[in-house]
């Protein structure tokens, strides 16, 4: 049993660091002047498993590394403790938007030249800005609240499940490969399930970020698209209670 001190703290770094990685490859594939710039969706998606990764080997020897409230309530749900889910939750949020700010001043410069501008040496006229919601958050590419909830209630089914049957398997907790096989997971849903809407597949990591991309001063920002935010909070938390349901009654 992890103190509440702990996990708090244990959460908070964890997260950030998730956030800190998956932020960082968005934006490094997204913005002009990145040397990362247009390497594409299958570098993203393993920018956010090594984040998976480095999170949650980080926090696990404080909190477990859960680092998603999907996945503290998956395992809330199939354990009926909870005692700590609030401190939890609390501390991937914190987590998720220290993460944000942080992946905002790595690419601090490359956000201030985010800007309409004449281009040097280019008669044709201007640059255009970069949208930057997608640095930070989720943005579907069809926009259709039914089909996007959809795809977020199984993506997350696809990411706890597995993760609570992992602890059935002797020696992988022990021997720390099971956070290793969790951060190909989250490589696996990103290349197989991530392209209707990105993958939110953890509420904090979408929330926490949009959060702060709203308060950024960021130029040319533009929206943070609040209406379509309550899915990649409310999918997720369904498919985590799904999966812990289905592993309660299955396992």
């Amino acid at each position: 049993m992890y103190s509440n001190g702990d996990v708090f703290v244990g959460e908070i770094i964890g997260t950030a660091i998730l956030i800190l990685f998956g932020a960082g490859v968005c934006a490094a594939v997204t913005l002009s002047h990145s040397k990362a710039k247009a390497s594409g969706w299958v570098v993203i998606s393993f920018g956010w498993g090594f984040g998976v990764l480095a999170g949650a080997y980080t926090a696990g020897p404080l909190s477990g590394g859960h680092l998603n409230p999907a996945v503290t309530l998956g395992i809330a749900i199939d354990t009926g403790d909870w005692d700590q889910v609030w401190v939890y939750l609390l501390g991937q949020m914190v987590g998720a938007m220290l993460g944000a700010v942080l992946a905002y001043l790595v690419y601090f410069a490359q956000f201030q030249a985010n800007v309409s501008r004449g281009a040097k040496g280019d008669s044709e006229g201007v640059h255009q800005p970069t949208p930057t919601l997608g640095i930070f958050s989720t943005i579907p590419e069809i926009r259709n609240p039914v089909a996007n909830m959809i795809t977020e209630v199984i993506a997350t089914v696809a990411l706890v499940l597995p993760i609570l049957a992992f602890g059935l398997t002797k020696g992988l907790g022990e021997s720390g490969t099971q956070t290793l096989i969790v951060a190909f997971l989250v490589v696996g849903i990103g290349l197989s399930l991530g392209g209707p809407t990105g993958y939110a597949i953890n509420p904090a990591r979408d929330l926490g970020p949009r959060i702060v991309h709203t308060f950024l001063p960021i130029p040319n920002k533009g929206t943070s698209d609040w209406s379509y935010s309550w899915i990649p909070v409310a999918g997720p938390l369904i498919g985590g209670a799904l999966a812990g349901l289905i592993y309660n009654v299955a396992f």
